[in-house]
């Protein structure tokens, strides 16, 4: 499956244990997709190595983090009056709410090659 919101980064610690990380912000009509992506990737996890996530300090092949928060921008419509050499500031229209997701997932070598394998991740 090739993922169109998740874009990873790895990184590896001392104790070669492998961690993607990845954040998509998206527009409400987006929320659907990026949850189908992100559910994708912990079902083929769970599939896979059930029974084996939790921390590797805890004997855990695989580990996941799941973080979010939807904001709402409201540009300000800004003026100068140079007349009183102030500037003067009001609340426009506000933009549709925009969801931003991380998910960090980490594990042990094999878990990280199968999980590249299968999502097609660099």
């Amino acid at each position: 499956m090739n993922l169109n919101y998740l874009d990873f980064d790895y990184s590896e610690d001392a104790d070669d244990v492998g961690t993607f990380d990845a954040m998509a912000s998206v527009q409400p009509a987006q929320i659907p997709a990026l949850h189908a992506e992100i559910s994708a990737v912990l079902v083929w996890a769970h599939q896979h190595w059930p029974d084996a996530c939790g921390p590797s300090e805890d004997g855990g092949i695989w580990h996941y983090d799941l973080q979010g928060v939807q904001e709402v921008s409201t540009p300000l419509v800004l003026t100068f009056d140079d007349t009183a050499g102030q500037l003067r500031a009001a609340a426009g229209n506000p933009a549709p709410p925009r969801t931003t997701i991380t998910l960090t997932i980490s594990g042990n070598a094999d878990f990280c090659g199968a999980l590249r394998d299968a999502f097609a991740i660099e």
